[in-house]
């Protein structure tokens, strides 16, 4: 039978390895080196920081914060994940883990949430960042490991680095489809009232987008938890690299450790993320309406004393 591959070879691995090893590491590689530092300056912190911190404060804190924009099951949860995961000999690994995991969002949200709103404000820019979205997203995970360790090398901030491109796609989705989704009318109105169009996505938009938003941050989360494991593949540590010792060594308890460790704190993370989401859908309809008053007041009042006097 005919066949293409007869007539035509395109060596589509060559290209890709002439390109990068050719042209992107020798003459890129210190950029991204350079590129690597603000990554390193806040994993290094925050991972000091969490490791540092007594094992009972780190829970209380949580609770805290699980109770106040979740329930008290979810706290009572936090509790109770946290001691075991400290009782099976974890606490060190989660924290690191935990630290990558911060800031692999942190800096997810600082690219993403600006391309979701470029995205939102143009359909050419969207038209354009679209297909590269489609690639992060059907790409397998391992793909990305390779290009990694060659401009980065190897280590645990590559590992976050991989992270942050693996979970970005999700935040700068629904950025974008939050904003779109603000009803016209309100936008009609504050360009009425004389908003300027950074008021309008400030005072309006965001604030109405944000529990979508917020969906896209619990995914980018969630999707960075997952990476957490094959990212210990180049360097990486916390529970990531426990679960890949026990796979390697066919020891079945550790791998089965590491793994519910990563479970129990993506489950106590997802829960505070969707607590957050539903406190601002709450707030979010007041505020806006606040905003419009404190608009329209100025207006209404400068049309009375237009009127003239009878």
């Amino acid at each position: 039978m005919f066949s293409p591959s007869d007539y035509v070879h395109i060596p589509f691995d060559d290209w890709v390895q002439s390109f990068v090893r050719g042209f992107l590491v020798p003459n890129f590689r210190p950029f991204f080196r350079a590129a690597q530092e603000p990554v390193h300056v806040v994993l290094a912190n925050l991972d000091w920081l969490l490791n540092a911190v007594p094992m009972l404060l780190v829970t209380a804190i949580f609770a805290l914060i699980a109770w106040r924009v979740a329930s008290r099951g979810v706290a009572i949860f936090t509790i109770l994940a946290f001691f075991f995961v400290d009782m099976i000999g974890l606490w060190s690994d989660m924290m690191t883990t935990l630290s990558m995991i911060v800031t692999s969002v942190v800096f997810c949200v600082i690219i993403g949430v600006p391309i979701g709103i470029a995205a939102a404000g143009s359909d050419r820019f969207l038209a354009i960042v679209r297909p590269i979205l489609d690639v992060m997203q059907t790409i397998p995970s391992f793909v990305y490991l390779v290009p990694i360790v060659m401009l980065f090398g190897v280590g645990m901030v590559p590992g976050v680095i991989a992270t942050i491109i693996f979970a970005l796609p999700p935040i700068i989705r629904l950025t974008d489809l939050g904003i779109r989704n603000v009803r016209g009318d309100l936008i009609e109105a504050a360009n009425s009232f004389g908003c300027t169009p950074s008021q309008t996505l400030w005072e309006v938009q965001l604030p109405l987008a944000l529990r979508t938003i917020m969906a896209g941050l619990n995914q980018t989360l969630m999707l960075a938890l997952s990476m957490s494991v094959i990212a210990a593949l180049i360097g990486a540590g916390g529970l990531g690299l426990v679960v890949n010792t026990g796979l390697g060594r066919l020891d079945v308890g550790t791998a089965t450790a590491g793994g519910v460790g990563i479970v129990l704190l993506a489950i106590v993370l997802d829960r505070i993320t969707q607590g957050l989401g539903e406190r601002r859908k709450m707030r979010q309809r007041t505020s806006v309406r606040s905003t419009l008053t404190k608009l329209f007041r100025p207006m209404a009042a400068g049309s009375r004393r237009a009127e003239p006097a009878e």
